[in-house]
């Protein structure tokens, strides 16, 4: 199931929610079942970062720069423009899995190898954009690398030294040298 299969303005048992509503959760998060109460028009940012799970981070709010990226089913979104009622029975990834998945590992090693980091903030997004990606297309060219990558907004690093490291990480989860 993806994003776009859970209708906005509806809990999972498919009754409606009102504005001032609030919704009990158990949303599965990284493996774990993660039980909220929340309003209904929180979003699953908001919903995460109230949990203690800060590594979604909040930037624009708009869904412009990619720092509250995760995973949802498997495939990247951005959690600031996703209701946490629409989260409901979905698998939920976030960099704070432990123990982190081999893609996640891979590269967190290659960001701070090749420099990919400074300031942080942009770090966690970029992170589990570049799961999803190395999941669904762990052969993607260099190209199209750079084309997803380009999704998210990075004003520290200029976006190079993640495309090395993103590139690095797929290298070296082919079996390739680092």
């Amino acid at each position: 199931m993806t994003y776009a299969d859970h209708r906005t303005g509806h809990h999972a048992d498919g009754t409606w929610l009102e504005a001032g509503d609030r919704a009990d959760l158990d949303l599965v998060v990284n493996d774990r079942s993660v039980p909220v109460q929340v309003p209904a028009r929180c979003t699953l940012a908001d919903a995460l970062r109230e949990r203690g799970l800060t590594g979604t981070r909040l930037g624009c709010e708009q869904g412009s720069c990619g720092a509250c990226t995760i995973l949802l089913d498997g495939k990247p979104i951005r959690s600031c423009l996703t209701l946490a009622v629409q989260a409901e029975g979905c698998a939920l990834e976030t960099v704070e899995q432990t123990p982190p998945s081999r893609e996640l590992r891979a590269l967190r090693r290659a960001f701070h190898e090749h420099g990919a980091l400074q300031c942080g903030f942009c770090t966690s997004g970029f992170l589990m954009l570049a799961v999803g990606l190395l999941r669904e297309e762990p052969d993607a060219r260099p190209e199209r690398v750079r084309e997803v990558l380009s999704a998210n907004l990075c004003r520290c690093t200029g976006g190079v030294p993640i495309l090395r490291a993103v590139l690095a990480a797929q290298q070296e989860l082919k079996g390739g040298p680092r």
